[in-house]
This record gives structure tokens, sequence and C-alpha cells, in this order.
């Protein structure tokens, strides 16, 4: 695990982003762990949080020219992580959607800088995949191309079939999906922490039961 996506885990934890216990997920499955990244809801966690995708993107080694946020959780985060780019040198335009098009002044749905070259994608999680294919179809209608994903977390579970929604993204689409940090840094971060140790039984256990197959 990089330092990174331990340090952001960490973060996750103190701040109650992820949370350990017994919830149950859409899909209707009792998890032992919840990550909500609404709750990064003040300046220096979400800088932080910004500060963790930056560094992520950075170590993927994926060429990108622009940074795109869908609506509503990519919009913050694009903008953030655009700002702590550019503090480590790295100047990129940003832009994100509406969902209801504006019908005066600029008019349209895209907000920032026009969607041009290879476009990277950041929002906080995968689920359905529903944002990333709408993201995609934005980008292509522009007459750009799709570079990527960056996500927080990859929860590495299938959905109804064999594959994550986060592996189907990178077959359907051909492009990869980088995640500060992955399950597996979650249960390595647990099997480290004499204070959530208690949690990883029931995490090795839920990802036993629903996790992918890594030859997938």
């Amino acid at each position: 695990m990089v330092n990174f996506s331990r340090d952001f885990i960490v973060l996750a934890c103190e701040k109650g982003v992820l949370r350990f216990g017994s919830f149950v997920t859409k899909a209707g499955r009792t998890s032992p762990y919840f990550f909500n990244a609404g709750l990064f809801d003040d300046g220096v966690s979400f800088r932080a949080l910004c500060g963790h995708y930056a560094r992520t993107i950075r170590a993927s080694g994926v060429a990108f020219d622009m940074l795109f946020g869908p609506a509503y959780k990519g919009i913050p985060l694009v903008a953030g992580t655009a700002i702590r780019l550019a503090e480590e040198g790295i100047d990129v335009p940003f832009a994100f959607n509406r969902k209801e098009a504006k019908d005066h002044g600029e008019g349209g749905t895209l907000v920032g800088a026009p969607l041009a070259g290879r476009v990277l994608i950041l929002d906080d999680v995968i689920s359905a995949g529903t944002s990333v294919r709408e993201s995609v179809e934005i980008i292509r209608h522009a007459g750009a191309t799709p570079a990527g994903v960056v996500i927080a977390l990859d929860r590495m579970e299938r959905g109804k079939g064999a594959l994550s929604a986060v592996q189907e993204v990178k077959e359907t689409f051909g492009m990869p999906v980088i995640a500060v940090a992955t399950l597996e840094d979650l249960i390595a971060y647990l099997a480290d922490s004499p204070e959530l140790a208690a949690n990883l039984d029931a995490v090795r256990a839920y990802r036993k039961t629903y996790g992918i197959n890594q030859a997938a």
C-alpha cells in the first residue's frame, strides 16, 4: 500500500467518512463498513482529500489534458483537485456539468473550460457506473477523449455478475479506473491498526463472499 493510500484511509476513519459496523447497501447486502465521501465537509479535510486525488493522479502516470467532474459530487472534487495540482506545478483546466440545462446567460449544461483533448473524470466512487457513462457521452459529444476515471475508494465488490462496477467501466470503455485506495488497502490497514483490528475478520469475510475475482 502506497503511503498516500494509507494516509487517505486514516483521514477517512478520523473524519467518520469510513465507518465500521453493520450497514445495508443499495444491493441489499449487509456490509461491515460504510464509506460516504460527502462527509469530507470542512475545508481542512476536503483539502486533504483533494491532495490525495492529486497525488494518485500523478502516481498513475495517466496522460491527460484536463479534468471533468460529473454533477454533483464530482463538482467540488474537480475544482479542489485542480487547485492541489496547481500547487504542485501542474496547471490544468477543468469543467463540470449541470443536471439541468441553463436557458439564460452562457446556457447549456457545461461549466468551465471547453472539453478538449484527453479528459480525466473525477468522482467519489463507482456504484452502478451511471455517472461515468453519462460523463463519457458528454466528453465524446464535445469531440474530446475520456482518458480514465479517478475515484476515492474501490470496494472491489461484484455487481449482479462476476465483475465489479469498476471492472465493467474498464471493460466497456477501455480506459483505466484509478482509486486512491482499494479494499485491499483497507484490509492491510486494519491488520496493522490495534484500534480497528476487531473489524478485520468481518471485512475479510465480506470480501470472501462478495469480492471480485482478481483475474476477471
